[in-house]
């Protein structure tokens, strides 16, 4: 980092909420897992109690008692040294990459739903480009400007999980369920209804990322806990009741992936041209949601890869930060430059926006997964070998609750890798498998160069 760039301390308590809100409350998780049926209200409130708490209890930990810019990156690294930090933070930046993609083209496609019905596979994907290349540019200013990108989303998305629970309560009021949702329809088959775990998990991790800007905080010792378990309350009650209410207006097997949620949009508020417009006003929300989305984790991932790289562990052009703001400058370009050739090889390989979309999810979300591994153990670890360290926050229980909590969302993790690679009944998926670990190869030999050039 410049010895002149500053870090402006612009984050409170109320920001880093909504900054956490916008990471992890994803409207098109919430298509993925509507798609399961009756089965994905058990998996949000069984993995919600069995993940999703323990998961926020660790983040709130880590957060206020290793405050550090960079934040999973500076955990790994006090923990396991920085080669093991540079590969952990080198999927966690390479993901967004390849998600930022997945997740524009999902607007690309609300965007066409909305107003241009014959809009070519080819224009969404110029969309898309435009949106990363705007990704990039909030990713260069300031966090007291740029925390509005996320902030807004998170209001917006709060509206529209509220809209669509609402509206399910009047719409099965005239019309009934569309999928029978009772004690026994929300039971899932353990053998092949596991297959869709990954998509839950995916839609709980993110407690970390703010304290990627851990130097941008007001107050993170006191802020952090406290943002991580309001935000964690908001987050598991909307998944929940907005899934039942996605499921209250369209059969599972009938829920696209990508068109899915304005279909249930205008299925509660099109009857009349107010409500069709109401729809439309929600569906634009919409669009500033998937928008804002790649911008919240573009912001904490670009943090935590600058400062793998000002330490010689990523590639040099990661550390370029502006001199004025601090802001990272290097890795938010280098992403954007991934993004752009992504979407570009995809897009001559999909049919389809949904075969594209998921094209992307499936083989970013492998890679997504495995720093969350590193954490885990280096969560653990840190327990051990600086015991003695203050944390104003701490998990009750002692060490073996911290380890029993760290290795219960380690095994979960794992197997969600696992099964993402690996679909029962239909093998293995073999472009996951391999994308995934000619990605991991690649962070090896660009770790190995980046190590070298500094010695």
């Amino acid at each position: 980092m410049s010895e002149t760039a500053k870090h402006i301390k612009s984050m409170g308590q109320k920001d880093m909420v909504l900054f956490t809100v916008s990471a992890i409350l994803l409207l098109d998780t919430l298509a993925a897992a509507a798609s399961i049926g009756a089965s994905s209200i058990f998996w949000w409130v069984f993995l919600g109690i069995i993940f999703f708490i323990p998961f926020a209890l660790i983040c709130a930990e880590m957060g206020c008692a290793y405050p550090e810019q960079g934040g999973i990156y500076a955990w790994i690294r006090d923990a396991f040294g920085g080669r093991w930090a540079s590969r952990a933070t080198w999927g966690y930046w390479v993901n967004t990459a390849v998600w930022i993609p997945a997740i524009y083209i999902l607007f690309a496609g609300i965007f066409k739903q909305l107003f241009f019905p014959d809009l070519s596979l080819i224009s969404q994907i110029a969309i898309a480009i435009g949106l990363v290349w705007t990704a990039v540019l909030m990713n260069t200013v300031t966090l007291d400007i740029g925390k509005w990108i996320p902030n807004i989303g998170a209001i917006f998305k709060v509206i529209v999980f509220t809209a669509i629970i609402i509206g399910a309560i009047f719409h099965t009021y005239e019309h009934g369920m569309a999928n029978i949702i009772t004690f026994e329809s929300m039971r899932p088959n353990w053998g092949s209804s596991i297959q869709y775990i990954p998509a839950i998990i995916y839609g709980m991790l993110g407690f970390e990322l703010v304290s990627a800007g851990a130097d941008e905080m007001e107050n993170p010792a006191r802020d952090v806990p406290r943002a991580i378990f309001i935000s964690g309350l908001m987050i598991i009650l909307l998944y929940t009741f907005g899934t039942i209410a996605m499921l209250a207006a369209i059969p599972a097997g009938e829920i696209n992936l990508v068109e899915g949620l304005m279909n249930t949009l205008y299925l509660f508020f099109g009857q009349t041209e107010l409500g069709r417009a109401f729809a439309l006003i929600l569906g634009i929300f919409t669009l500033y949601t998937f928008f804002s989305n790649g911008v919240t984790w573009a912001l904490g991932c670009n943090r935590a890869a600058a400062e793998a790289a000002s330490e010689g562990e990523l590639p040099s052009i990661l550390a370029i930060e502006s001199k004025e703001r601090g802001t990272p400058v290097g890795a938010a370009i280098s992403m954007g430059v991934i993004a752009t050739a992504v979407l570009i090889l995809f897009g001559f390989m999909s049919g389809s926006n949904e075969d594209l979309f998921w094209s992307l999810f499936a083989f970013s979300a492998v890679i997504f997964l495995l720093p969350y591994l590193g954490m885990m153990l280096a969560f653990v670890k840190l327990r051990i070998i600086d015991a003695d360290h203050h944390r104003p926050f701490k998990i009750p229980g002692g060490l073996i609750m911290a380890r029993t909590l760290a290795y219960l969302c380690f095994t979960i993790l794992s197997l969600s890798i696992v099964l993402f690679i690996y679909t029962p009944g239909e093998g293995i998926q073999w472009p996951v498998f391999l994308g995934a670990l000619s990605m991991i190869a690649a962070g090896e030999l660009i770790i190995k160069l980046s190590e070298t050039s500094t010695s």
